[in-house]
């Protein structure tokens, strides 16, 4: 009999992710209720947000019908609707928890949450027993799954009556033992925009790595009306967005303008409704040009946001659109250099050519290289760091653009005095075509990441090495 009253709790099992919970039944003379699902209380509890979309039932006849193990490209939820079942739970996912074992008696009052690729097994302890499973994708004729042989005897599952006993179907008796099982490869990592500056350096990043996907715009363009059935979501587990529109001076022209607020904002949100739909993290990359460069401090994560042009607005309006995700990292930086034209190489090509240049010495902050960003959001994915938004830069004392262009001419061997520094006003002073308006001070607080176990590397070192490199 299932026992009433028991207040709702989690409880967490060998199986990394699987959650026991203990569910309030309540009864009387004329039977029970219970509330099977509900996302509010047991999200509070520490039930994932897993976004079920099908509900199912399996009934059973005869006491001692045994199903499984069967490892599905879902994630489920598990609960008794009348009876009695012997639960066996084998992790079959890749890493180090593989072949670990765990089992549990279930009844109305226990259900359990088992993430996908974990192998679930249930044998009927009672007759006429029902459970009821929700899980969150539709079946697929396309759907990969793995399986493990019920009587395994690496798993060693001690089976209340004996399988000889049992009702089992020939085919969950035919499937390869632990050792032969194949691994569910863990959910993949799509890099969208993997051909700019920032999806080269996660290639880099995570060569050698067979869980993550590359494309680029014209592989993916997010601004298809196709989009949304591109892919199986469901494979997926993190999207990664390097792709964004970035000529700030193009951008306050009129085609300018539509095409940022196109990739900036209409894509992303493409990106974010996908994620929502499918429980994707989505990780983004941001800008100093959110803020207004007023503040006489670093700024921190929380700061009001308060663009000045319109790439400025067109990041701020994508962050807010990327925040309101349940699962998301916003990634804010400043100054990117990578591979590809940029403005260390052009002082780098200048200094070499023997022209002095005139350069702005009244926008501070620091240089990010984009090998950097990618080291930071692998961080973020793998580690399981708290979602939010996340400063990221090169660390070290805040520059001008000035002190960086005499940093290069130092470092390549050339007198860093033949660069002359000049205001945002004089540099600007003879332009024919718009001019975006530049934050003063773009310098970003890194508390935050530094907690979350990233150290930035210091600005200054990384470009002495960026250099010795080039």
């Amino acid at each position: 009999m299932a026992e009433f009253g028991k207040p709702l709790a989690a409880a967490e099992t060998p199986i990394p992710g699987m959650l026991v919970f203990e569910l309030p039944v309540h009864g009387d003379s004329r039977g029970w209720f219970k509330e099977n699902w509900q996302r509010e209380k047991m999200g509070a509890a520490g039930l994932p947000d897993f976004g079920p979309v099908q509900n199912n039932i399996s009934f059973n006849d005869a006491v001692g019908t045994t199903r499984g193990i069967h490892a599905e490209p879902w994630d489920k939820w598990v609960s008794v609707a009348t009876g009695r079942i012997f639960g066996a739970w084998v992790d079959l996912r890749e890493g180090p928890s593989f072949g670990t074992v765990f089992t549990a008696e279930l009844d109305p009052s226990r259900a359990i949450f088992v993430p996908r690729g974990v192998g679930n097994s249930y044998q009927t302890l009672e007759p006429d027993t029902a459970y009821t499973y929700l899980v969150n994708d539709h079946w697929s004729p396309d759907a990969s799954y793995s399986f493990l042989n019920l009587a395994d005897e690496t798993a060693a599952i001690e089976w209340p009556i004996p399988l000889g006993e049992a009702e089992i179907s020939p085919k969950d008796l035919g499937h390869p033992r632990l050792a032969d099982a194949m691994p569910v490869p863990a959910r993949k990592v799509l890099v969208v925009g993997a051909k700019g500056q920032l999806g080269r350096a996660l290639q880099e990043e995570f060569a050698g790595t067979g869980h993550v996907e590359f494309a680029s715009r014209a592989e993916l363009d997010v601004t298809d009306p196709q989009f949304a059935s591109s892919r199986r979501w469901r494979d997926f587990g993190t999207i990664v967005n390097a792709s964004a529109y970035t000529a700030v001076d193009a951008a306050e022209t009129a085609d300018g303008r539509r095409a940022a607020w196109a990739a900036n904002v209409s894509g992303v949100a493409a990106l974010a409704q996908v994620a929502a739909e499918h429980g994707i993290t989505l990780v983004h990359v941001s800008s100093d040009y959110v803020f207004d460069g007023t503040l006489e401090r670093a700024y921190r994560e929380d700061d009001a946001l308060a663009p000045l042009g319109v790439y400025g607005q067109t990041k701020a309006a994508a962050d807010a659109v990327v925040a309101s995700l349940a699962r998301h990292y916003i990634v804010r930086t400043s100054w990117v250099i990578g591979d590809g034209k940029n403005f260390v190489r052009t002082m780098a090509a200048l200094a070499e050519r023997g022209v002095d240049p005139d350069v702005v010495e009244d926008q501070v902050g620091r240089l990010t290289f984009t090998a950097d960003i990618a080291g930071c959001i692998r961080h973020l994915v793998e580690s399981g760091a708290p979602f939010g938004t996340y400063n990221m830069t090169g660390s070290g004392a805040a520059t001008s653009w000035a002190d960086v262009a005499r940093r290069v001419f130092e470092l390549t061997g050339h007198d860093p005095a033949r660069v002359t520094g000049v205001s945002t006003a004089e540099y600007f002073a003879g332009a024919t075509a718009p001019v975006a308006p530049r934050p003063a001070n773009s310098v970003l607080d890194l508390s935050k990441i530094e907690q979350a176990g990233y150290a930035p590397r210091s600005a200054d070192a990384a470009l002495a090495e960026y250099l010795a490199r080039d």
